[in-house]
């Protein structure tokens, strides 16, 4: 046992730091094991974890990570913000009354095969965010949209008419059983490795075409951008005018939402962490394809694990009261304009 534990440590010591919120949380967490990935003989699960109301009229928001393994910066960002909340809730009275009103849900290592042996893909050698059964609709850029060719290219999308893997279909099935059925949902996919800069998008990249909701996409960034006008500068904006691709779990569950959910609201959006800053200041990252989606230096790593948290805030915080900045019915055609002059037009 004890070497096993050495073993997880050495090759995925976030699942051992998973372990350990969850016992200083379990007062205010519920957790359940979605799916079981074996790596080794080692049975590692794949977890859903909520905190806050139980209501099924409350708006929810989740936070998702660890889809693509070699991007474990974005489980690493979540289970810090899970830390802050964890310790938090002892003594914050604010936060507290909060959760009253509103359901976070954690799937913070989605693809654990993948984290453990440094693979985009999961231990099969399927890209995930390429799975579902969609495609995009027009030209699509060559292997990075994703493919059929072989598993031994990155972007594989698996073979045709195949299930989805299993770790897609345990998020398919989570943001179904627990976000689209509210009133207002909002979702953030942390992912890293475009970019000098910081990005949220809304990660809906099946079409160059506007989604149906994006005249709250253009909200929600005017609301950050008031809110907080001197803060880390992201770029908001859609997916799809840097490029659309097939698969996408998310514009596969966006769809759905939209048919089966047409009085909900649905927003699911990608925190994507611009690696391309972190090499460009160290650039012997080059040399580790690892370094190619992940800080390396320590300091530059905790900075990273902190600056996101005030996004994670402010996003819990416009879910709780989406009611209030959400465009009302005869806003919406204006609104819906300025997003396509902004983001579209060209």
């Amino acid at each position: 046992m004890p070497e096993i534990q050495q073993l997880i440590q050495r090759h995925l010591p976030e699942h051992i730091q998973l372990d350990r919120l969850l016992e200083q949380g379990s007062r205010h967490l519920r957790c359940q094991t979605v799916h079981t990935v074996t790596i080794d003989k080692i049975e590692i699960p794949v977890r859903v974890i909520e905190l806050g109301t139980r209501s099924e009229q409350a708006p929810v928001i989740g936070f998702f990570g660890g889809v693509h393994g070699v991007e474990r910066i974005g489980t690493q960002v979540l289970l810090s913000w899970m830390h802050s909340l964890i310790h938090r809730l002892d003594w914050d009275e604010q936060l507290r009354h909060q959760l009253e009103r509103v359901r976070l849900v954690f799937m913070p290592m989605i693809n654990p095969g993948g984290i453990w042996q440094h693979r985009r893909s999961n231990l099969n050698g399927v890209d995930l965010m390429r799975n579902a059964p969609i495609d995009a609709m027009g030209p699509v850029p060559w292997l990075v949209s994703g493919h059929r060719i072989s598993p031994r290219l990155p972007w594989y999308r698996g073979k045709r008419d195949d299930p989805m893997e299993a770790e897609a279909a345990a998020l398919v099935e989570t943001v179904r059983k627990r976000l689209l059925n509210a009133p207002f949902s909002l979702s953030v996919d942390c992912h890293s490795g475009f970019g000098r800069q910081d990005r949220l998008w809304c990660s809906y990249a099946r079409t160059h075409k506007p989604m149906h909701n994006i005249a709250e996409v253009l909200a929600l960034k005017r609301l950050y951008q008031n809110a907080y006008p001197n803060h880390h500068p992201y770029i908001i904006e859609p997916q799809s005018i840097n490029y659309t691709t097939h698969g996408d779990l998310w514009d596969f569950l966006y769809d759905e939402s939209v048919d089966d959910y047409p009085n909900n609201i649905f927003l699911p959006f990608t925190l994507e962490m611009g690696s391309w800053l972190w090499i460009r200041k160290n650039p012997r990252q080059m040399f580790d394809y690892f370094g190619y989606f992940n800080p390396i230096i320590d300091h530059r790593k905790r900075r990273v694990l902190r600056q996101h948290l005030p996004l994670f805030e402010f996003l819990m915080n416009a879910t709780q009261a989406w009611r209030n900045w959400t465009p009302k019915p005869a806003q919406r055609p204006a609104l819906t304009q300025a997003a396509i002059e902004e983001w579209f037009a060209k």
